[in-house]
């Protein structure tokens, strides 16, 4: 199976060769060597489940390590522990033990429930628990079952192991001050970095903390008061408030929707009065272009009055109409009293005084007639 890691490095391997001037050449660079493990597509294999190889088993040193071995020869890396509660710190401890080295096949030891509840402590999970979830880790390629908790050279050399990896923390227990101190005087020690901020006893930590929550939590998915080990009372307790919790969240679902409700009204009545707004100086406008100052309706006023006007008062006569000196007189006769040097005529009838009287021809046919 060809598959490839993710934390492989690029080997380059140079072969320099000194000539009669003193120069080098660089000789060709080797490419990547493929990842040995079987944890990519199925879970790893247990230990006691292997053959054992025939070969005899010599420990490859660091340098070789660094510099990459053959791709039949992988670097065989230890990795121990509890693994309780299998989280990301755990994988990324066993994730740098496996990318310690070119060609690495990375052995994960986990111990057993009595020796750690000896020297550590009750575990969440069981050992079963435990082993099937180190198998399924993709950097691991095999599991030791019920491993030591001091790594004795037998078993070391039992399984073939070149270095054993574990963050550089001294780690006391069973009345030692690190139970690695022969390892890293061996030169069979390759150090690891810690995850800061999560561990099992945090994971705990919390649980612990917040315990009334997943207690209600799990009682409302089914579990009973005796599997989580509580007390009638405590139970009813924990119902209680699970009711009480549930009547507070539809109160804050009430609150937050009629504070959207009133948010929804506030902006429609500003949208309402901003239009309002805009109809109202629209309506202003129009009123002041009829009924102001200088409206259509005053212009309007003002071309029927004068057209009023204009029809009730008497027409004037044409100032180039010729006077009554400047008229054409008509033949007249004057009666024979009247001397030729009478005063003229009276005036116009429109005038007060004396009437003159005038004759005309018309008037002597009726004098002849009588």
């Amino acid at each position: 199976m060809e598959a490839q890691s993710s934390c492989e490095l690029l080997l380059s391997r140079k072969r320099r060769r000194e000539d009669s001037n003193g120069e080098t050449e660089e000789g060709e660079r080797l490419g990547k060597i493929p990842r040995c493990t079987v944890g990519l597509k199925h879970p790893a294999p247990f230990a006691d489940e292997l053959v054992p190889a025939d070969k005899p088993y010599e420990r490859v040193s660091m340098e070789v390590a660094k510099r990459g071995t053959p791709s039949n020869r992988p670097v065989r890396v230890y990795a121990d522990g509890i693994f309780d509660v299998f989280h990301s710190g755990h994988a990324r401890a066993l994730m740098q033990a496996k990318c310690l080295f070119p060609n690495t096949h990375l052995i994960v030891g986990v111990c057993s429930d009595d020796l750690t509840h000896k020297y550590k402590g009750f575990t969440v999970m069981n050992e079963d628990e435990r082993y099937d979830a180190i198998r399924h880790c993709r950097y691991v390629d095999e599991v030791v079952r019920n491993a030591p908790w001091t790594l004795s050279p037998e078993f070391l050399a039992r399984h073939r192991i070149d270095f054993v990896a574990h963050d550089d923390i001294p780690y006391s227990s069973a009345g030692s001050d690190d139970v690695y101190k022969h390892i890293k005087e061996a030169g069979m020690f390759a150090p690891t970095q810690r995850t800061e901020g999560i561990s099992t006893s945090d994971i705990i930590t919390r649980i612990v903390r917040d315990y009334d929550v997943y207690v209600r939590r799990n009682l409302q998915r089914g579990y009973t008061a005796k599997e989580l080990n509580v007390s009638f009372i405590n139970e009813k307790k924990y119902h209680l408030q699970e009711r009480v919790d549930k009547v507070k969240r539809k109160v804050r679902d009430v609150e937050e929707k009629s504070k959207e409700f009133v948010q929804k009204v506030e902006e429609k009545s500003i949208d309402l009065i901003q239009k309002w707004e805009e109809k109202s100086r629209e309506f202003i406008g129009n009123f002041l272009q009829m009924f102001g100052p200088e409206g259509a309706l005053k212009h309007m006023l003002k071309e029927g009055k004068g057209r009023m006007l204009q029809a009730i008062s008497p027409r004037q006569s044409p100032s180039s109409s010729p006077t009554r000196e400047e008229r054409s007189p008509s033949p007249t006769f004057r009666l024979p009293f009247f001397s030729k040097t009478s005063p003229p005529p009276s005036p116009p009838p429109h005038h007060s005084g004396a009437r003159g009287y005038l004759i005309s021809d018309d008037d002597d046919d009726e004098d002849d007639e009588s």
